[in-house]
């Protein structure tokens, strides 16, 4: 049996070895005008090489030469980065733009002296793992509430009348230099307050937070509704600690002083006081240093 297959091995190389040949005759007069020596191995071999060679040639003119882009399904790399960075580009655009009309509006509501409380939902976790939870202060948290509640709680800067004849003293929102006056004439309806780094930020009257959110230009802003169409807002926080609807007493910490958003260049309290929707300089009822 073995023999056999070996006898039709050697049969089969031999056939492949034998020589033809090939004539090219002229069909009218029978003369032969070329002639070629071939075996079935050369054939093959010609035959095997031109296939390697065309599909090596198609590969290179593919991953080579820009005629890969007409092929279905195939993109250029390049055009595939630019329409993911354009994707990426288009979202932070559409982030930006709700933070811009979020601003707006509250701002708008403001200045009319009719401000909305703001509309951010703040969610309650409920799971299993968060019912056993122990809420009491420790003794260094009630410690250090004390001394931040109470280290400003006499230093009380000028007083202004309200139209029922009440006299109300303004706490200092933060102790520090002033390095940028109210100018409402170059657009700046603030005082620009710098002071010691993570300094708490403090209410300057009673009242309730109507807006806590985050905005690009001012960063973390937090503003307060107080009595008489009053309006104090705190910019360029680095952390709120009050959200919108806490009830806040004068001198009660509610930030902490950062440098937050575009329109800053160094940690520091932007700091407006509006009455009626229209600003006033906290200067002249509230001592900074």
């Amino acid at each position: 049996m073995v023999n056999d297959k070996e006898k039709e091995k050697k049969q089969l190389i031999k056939k492949l070895r034998n020589r033809y040949r090939l004539s090219i005759i002229k069909d009218s007069t029978f003369e032969e005008r070329m002639s070629f020596r071939l075996t079935p191995m050369n054939v093959l071999v010609a035959f095997v090489s031109s296939f390697l060679f065309l599909g090596f040639a198609f590969i290179s003119i593919v991953v080579f030469t820009p005629l890969r882009e007409f092929i279905p399904g195939y993109t250029d790399t390049e055009v595939r980065q630019q329409a993911m960075q354009n994707a990426l580009l288009v979202d932070s655009l559409h982030r930006e733009l709700k933070v811009k009309s979020r601003y707006v509006d509250n701002l708008v509501s403001i200045l009319n002296g009719n401000p909305n409380i703001d509309s951010v939902k703040y969610d309650s976790e409920t799971g299993e793992a968060f019912k056993n939870l122990d809420f009491e202060n420790s003794k260094k948290d009630s410690l250090f509430r004390l001394e931040f509640e109470t280290s400003d709680q006499y230093s009380l800067g000028a007083s202004l009348k309200s139209k029922t004849g009440e006299v109300k003293y303004f706490f200092p929102p933060v102790k520090g230099i002033i390095t940028a006056e109210f100018e409402p004439e170059n657009n700046h309806y603030a005082v620009d307050v710098v002071a010691a780094e993570n300094e708490m930020v403090k209410s300057v009257l009673d009242g309730t937070v109507i807006s806590a959110t985050w905005t690009s230009d001012g960063g973390y802003v937090i503003s307060v509704q107080h009595n008489d169409n009053l309006i104090s807002v705190y910019k360029h926080n680095s952390v709120l600690l009050k959200k919108a609807g806490d009830k806040v007493k004068a001198g009660e910490s509610i930030a902490i002083i950062g440098n937050s958003g575009e329109l800053t260049s160094g940690p520091h309290l932007h700091f407006e006081l509006w009455k009626e929707g229209a600003p006033i300089n906290p200067k002249e009822y509230i001592i900074f240093n």
